[in-house]
């Protein structure tokens, strides 16, 4: 995918302009991209979007990042989003790339937030977009009913109230409470003094550590390939969602994609991994389990 994005002021600008597509055009524009890597037709289908792309930005920027940024960032996630977009599920297309819009945009503030990396999984995440708000509104209702709650009471509503580990909400407060501290500044004052960095011990793991855990993968991967073979292509797509990406997708948002409810896609994946335990079972023994389980 070629397609450029314009600077801040144009985009607004031309997003504020475009198009409104109706369902028909909006597919013979999506099928030409998928079937013939139309670019015409990709610029099209994203500049008729982007007023989504924009709105979307703007909820994000409370959290000190360049709007320009958040612009951009979010119409790469519009991009994103057209390049995965199957017209014929049957479903529009601001419907599906609403999630790949929010998903870029939590990914950038996050990333940007810090140097220290602020969360990675979905319970950090939500906590990351909802702490603020949740604690704001404890502290209101607690103020109302004339109650004065310790930090350790405040800490513990808010993980019930997203529902979240209560030591996710503790590290949570410490990391967005502080600020980034350099490594490299000096441990003192001293001409000769040593650097922060100096003093941290080496954890990584050995070069015969590293080559031994790499076969080790290499071997697992193969273990599940092959076992992948047992599954329908519904739930290879569920799997490979939910287990072997990276940035692993809610049952909601796949639902979405597909056109099922939360709960068909949550046992489409039951029914997969009870699959692909069998089937590693049988190869290879109960040892994999653990493939699977986690």
């Amino acid at each position: 995918m070629s397609i450029n994005i314009e600077p801040n002021k144009t985009i607004t600008k031309t997003a504020m302009k475009a198009e409104l597509l109706d369902a028909e055009t909006e597919y013979a524009l999506a099928v030409a991209w998928r079937d013939n890597r139309d670019e015409v037709a990709l610029h099209r289908l994203i500049t008729a979007y982007m007023r989504l792309a924009v709105s979307m930005a703007m909820k994000f920027k409370r959290y000190s990042v360049s709007q320009q940024d958040l612009i951009q960032e979010a119409g790469v996630g519009l991009m994103k989003a057209a390049e995965k977009f199957d017209p014929d599920r049957g479903f529009r297309f601001s419907t599906y790339a609403q999630w790949w819009i929010k998903a870029a945009m939590q990914e950038f503030v996050m990333r940007n937030w810090s140097m220290v990396r602020t969360g990675t999984t979905t319970s950090q995440k939500s906590l990351f977009f909802n702490l603020k708000r949740v604690q704001a509104k404890i502290e209101r209702e607690a103020q109302k009913a004339g109650e004065t709650l310790s930090l350790a009471e405040k800490d513990a509503l808010i993980a019930e109230e997203i529902g979240v580990p209560l030591r996710d909400v503790e590290m949570m407060q410490g990391r967005m409470s502080g600020g980034d501290f350099s490594l490299n500044a000096p441990q003192s004052s001293d001409e000769d003094t040593r650097e922060w960095v100096d003093s941290l011990e080496d954890t990584g793991p050995q070069s015969a550590e590293v080559v031994e855990r790499e076969q080790d993968l290499m071997t697992m991967r193969g273990w599940i390939n092959k076992a992948m073979d047992v599954l329908n292509e519904r739930e290879k797509y569920v799997i490979s969602q939910r287990k072997l990406v990276d940035e692993v997708r809610t049952l909601e948002s796949i639902g979405q994609e597909l056109s099922l409810s939360k709960e068909r896609v949550r046992q489409i994946e039951a029914a997969a991994l009870d699959k692909l335990r069998k089937r590693l079972e049988k190869d290879v023994g109960k040892a994999v389990r653990i493939l699977v389980d986690a």
